[in-house]
């Protein structure tokens, strides 16, 4: 069921900040992209070259950027219809538009307090505080200049985000040839992180996956009620990039096809519920490589879409903005999220996703420095 929202009193917001990865440009962006995302992590040069290839490979361009253009201007669209003039701005952590070029911004136009919309609806350091840490990093040279930063709750068990990936679950179901569509296995793909940070992403830990497998067993109780179809399920990981001595999130989303095929699993269906964009990890590592494995197994795959621009997603970001508004105003609001979890914390508590690198760093949205 739909959650709408009545109203639209965003105070005491005057804008809203996409907060994202961000992503090269052009093939004379791919290295520097790179470097940047990579600071600090001694990442041998040739692991550069080795990823840099797979943006080559689609002309040194990251589809990321292009679908946060997209998202922007359906957010504009959708706030307007609904009589909401707030503008919407938009910062990476790791490319241009720089987050420290958007708050300088920000605070040009005098924006005083400004909700941010992270492209990421899970849980753990690389999703959240990461992204928190930046911010932090961004607003500090403004000093009393800095607009208030709050962020929206983690939304991955959102109706607008989970209803969405049920119907584009269902329309990559259909898109399988009908004999094998029966038995056809739900592979949830989400970015693989490394096993330390899992343990310490939410408040009580393990968070990261948690979710994922909340999302993968709501999703398929949508297929089955849309179907008729009760699909098996399991979820796998994509994007590996730590040294081999340290631990990450299994299986790998190769592996697992390799291992389904031999267990003799007619079809498949990979749902990137990690993921609201289409983006590099998406374009290469399912839609490249691993759909690339199933042909070479015979196996049957479809991928279904992400969230994108889909308006039902888009909505939803408007209903996280009025309902975290309201609970800023003291009100409060309705807080839909589906299963048995509830709906995520507005702010994160000390300790939350903690950095293990560097756990004094300040972080905003509520978290004490």
């Amino acid at each position: 069921m739909t959650y709408e929202p009545s109203g639209n009193n965003v105070s005491p917001y005057d804008a809203l900040l996409l907060v994202s990865f961000g992503g090269p440009e052009g093939p004379d962006d791919v290295l520097p992209f790179l470097e940047t995302v990579t600071r600090g992590r001694a990442i041998p040069r040739e692991r550069l070259l080795e990823v840099g290839e797979h943006y080559l490979g689609f002309g040194g361009v990251s589809p990321i950027n292009a679908q946060n253009r997209a998202l922007v201007a359906s957010l504009e669209t959708d706030l307007a219809e609904h009589g909401i003039a707030l503008p919407v701005y938009w910062g990476n952590r790791n490319w241009d538009p720089f987050l420290t070029d958007t708050f300088a911004r920000l605070a040009d136009d005098g924006v005083t307090r400004v909700l941010a919309v992270l492209t990421s609806a899970y849980s753990s350091y690389s999703g959240c505080r990461q992204y928190r840490e930046d911010l932090a990093a961004a607003v500090a040279p403004l000093g009393d200049r800095a607009p208030t930063v709050d962020r929206v709750r983690h939304y991955f068990n959102h109706p607008g985000f989970v209803e969405v990936m049920v119907a584009s679950t269902v329309a990559a179901l259909d898109e399988l040839p009908e004999g094998v569509r029966r038995d056809a296995r739900l592979v949830f793909v989400t970015h693989s992180i490394p096993t330390s940070m899992n343990d310490a992403s939410g408040p009580d830990g393990k968070a990261y996956e948690a979710q994922h497998r909340d999302v993968a067993r709501l999703v398929t109780a949508g297929v089955a009620a849309a179907s008729g179809v009760d699909h098996r399920l399991d979820l796998a990981y994509c994007s590996r990039s730590g040294p081999p001595s340290q631990p990450w999130l299994e299986p790998d989303v190769n592996d697992h096809l390799e291992a389904l095929v031999a267990d003799g699993v007619p079809a498949v269906v990979l749902v990137p519920i990690g993921f609201v964009s289409d983006h590099m990890e998406v374009k290469f590592d399912l839609d490249t490589e691993a759909l690339a494995t199933a042909r070479r197994l015979g196996l049957p795959c479809t991928r279904a879409a992400t969230v994108g621009t889909e308006p039902r997603f888009v909505a939803s970001l408007r209903e996280l903005l009025l309902e975290r508004a309201a609970v800023v105003r003291g009100e409060q609001p309705a807080r839909p999220a589906l299963g048995e979890r509830g709906p995520s914390h507005d702010v994160c508590p000390a300790g939350c996703c903690r950095n293990e690198r560097d756990p004094d760093r300040p972080a905003l949205c509520g978290e004490p420095a």
